[in-house]
């Protein structure tokens, strides 16, 4: 499906220019005043700029940042102490979603201005995502005054924050104004500008079935919580497919293209415009997702990541440490003289404990999460241990991770795929949802073909553990690889199941993974009476340590009473 061409990257630049953000606040609209008027800005201006705002920030941090590292996907060899030990009590601030929520609204309001139903609904669906990234991470937070500071009123200036349920509750309504909104034929809508909609090219027809999509999404966040309510909403979906259409396709996938004329609209970490690849060369990959791909032959691997480009392998045939032909030998008489140990999933972290120097002699190597106390850059016996630099002993990221844009390096807000495994975990609960094998197949082919291995299909799905046993643990393994730079999700879901079950060293901040983030200094700084009742419904655990309620270890209500995911 082609969502880009020359027109729009020219509208999607000239957008973003003309509404940049002058300051994240709460209290202040996010629209340039040496731009457009904000009154009598043409909606289709301002559709890019939700779109693309929303979409770029979620991807770096699934693909590269804090979740990237404590989801197993990847590690850093330098400066990456939030993703190689989960290094989170510190403060994180919500500005960017809030400004992102800021134009959402004034889409909303000049498109209710302008009759332009289709911006309206379009508006809807960004605002509810933005309100669900929030409310998945931090908890409880301002929505219903969150962006009314313009009425000046001591509640606007200085809103309350709503309950996580409140909220979840609000954004599912919302996606049901936004499914209503855009259930009309596309040549029913006035004003649509296919160029300025960079994700659907102006099909109302695909926003709706997006808007659905993430209602199951919601719906299934809460199901430990509100087991009923959550079961009632997805069935409703999907008995009622003329009135509640989802994705059918992973064509259909809410998927943002990079324009990569510039380093702020390519893809991250490129080398592009960053010739020295520093940026890329210290994401490598995770041995906890290694351990996975491999152990089932999985043909995504090689997609995503390099093998390594040394090898190291164990002879006798070769005294003490000696590379040849492109491969390095270790003896295994001065292996244990210099107390090394071959690396082993089941193994590890008991050996990294006991102070033994770990080896990985596979293809595709990983570095094990939290499994030092330093930067990661001498794992594996890296001839070359550069903070921040490449390691030829663990695998990087494929070479299509070095460009600006391409047919891989999309923004992925939500797929098809994630809704087939929604629907198999759905299935698995006894709902009505349609059979939970076919469910869950359905979501491996559907992310088989998004990374264009769709041919390795029926080989993959005959694989030992891949092969459906009915279980809620492959299921929920299965989506975690496919939420490969969709990694937030993949936390909510360990977050609300506990799994898939990650193997971590002892080496990191706490000796368990965190589960959401801090509140920010600022909102401490300007909302302070509101910021401290809403952190009394915070429960700590035994891992928050001297952090007080607001913990990157402590449960939110989501999380409270449902031993999960400890």
């Amino acid at each position: 499906m082609k969502r880009i061409n020359s027109f729009h990257k020219i509208l999607l630049v000239f957008a973003i220019l003309a509404l940049a953000s002058c300051e994240d606040h709460l209290t202040e609209l996010n629209i340039d005043p040496n731009g457009v008027d904000p009154d009598l800005v043409q909606p289709n201006l301002v559709v890019p700029t939700v779109i693309s705002q929303t979409a770029h920030p979620y991807l770096q941090d699934n693909y590269e940042g804090w979740v990237a590292g404590t989801m197993q996907y990847v590690q850093k060899s330098g400066w990456g102490s939030e993703l190689n030990k989960y290094d989170w009590n510190k403060e994180r601030g919500w500005d960017t979603w809030y400004a992102n929520l800021r134009n959402a609204k004034h889409l909303y309001q000049r498109s209710m201005e302008e009759g332009m139903e289709f911006q309206q609904g379009v508006a809807l669906v960004m605002r509810a995502f933005n309100y669900g990234y929030i409310v998945d991470s931090w908890g409880d937070a301002p929505y219903a005054n969150a962006l009314n500071a313009p009425d000046g009123g001591q509640g606007d200036l200085f809103p309350t924050f709503d309950s996580q349920e409140t909220i979840y509750k609000g954004i599912i309504e919302e996606l049901k104004e936004a499914n209503t909104l855009l259930s009309k034929p596309a040549g029913a809508y006035k004003g649509i500008q296919a160029n300025a909609d960079i994700l659907y090219s102006g099909n109302p027809g695909l926003w709706r079935k997006f808007a659905n999509s993430l209602m199951l999404r919601y719906y299934m966040r809460l199901s430990e919580k509100l087991p009923d309510y959550a079961k009632q909403g997805i069935e409703e979906i999907m008995s009622n497919a003329s009135s509640y259409p989802v994705f059918a396709s992973f064509e259909e996938d809410a998927m943002m293209s990079y324009v990569g004329s510039s380093n702020s609209d390519s893809w991250p970490a490129n080398v592009t415009y960053d010739a020295s690849a520093s940026n890329f060369n210290r994401i490598q990959l995770c041995a906890g997702f290694r351990d996975v791909l491999v152990g089932l032959e999985d043909p995504r691997l090689d997609v995503w990541f390099n093998p390594v480009k040394m090898q190291i392998k164990v002879s006798e045939d070769y005294e003490d440490d000696v590379v040849m032909d492109g491969v390095r030998y270790l003896n295994p008489t001065y292996m244990a003289e210099n107390n090394m140990v071959l690396y082993a999933p089941d193994t590890w972290v008991d050996d990294a404990e006991a102070g033994k120097v770990l080896v990985d002699t596979m293809v595709y190597v990983g570095l094990p999460i939290a499994s030092t106390t330093g930067d990661g850059s001498g794992w594996n016996l890296n001839p070359n241990p550069i903070q921040g630099g490449p390691n030829v002993h663990n695998s990087a990221l494929d070479d299509i991770y070095m460009e600006a844009e391409g047919d891989l390096l999309k923004a992925r807000l939500m797929s098809y795929a994630e809704v087939c495994f929604i629907l198999a975990e759905a299935a698995q609960k006894g709902w009505n949802v349609g059979d939970q094998q076919s469910w869950y197949e359905k979501g491996i082919k559907a992310s088989l073909n998004t990374w264009e291995v769709g041919d390795a299909y029926d080989d993959y799905v005959a694989v030992a553990g891949v092969a459906f046993d009915g279980s809620i643990e492959q299921i929920m393994e299965q989506k975690w690889i496919a939420n490969w730079t969709v990694a937030h999700e993949a936390w909510c879901d360990w977050r609300r199941t506990g799994l898939p079950q990650l193997t971590v060293g002892k080496k990191g901040v706490r000796e368990a993974m965190p589960l959401r983030f801090q509140y920010g200094a600022s909102e401490k700084d300007r909302n302070n009476v509101n910021y401290n009742a809403a952190i009394q419904n915070l429960q700590e655990t035994d891992y928050t340590a001297t952090d007080g309620e607001d913990s990157a270890w402590s449960k939110f209500w989501l999380l409270q009473g449902t031993n999960k995911p400890y």
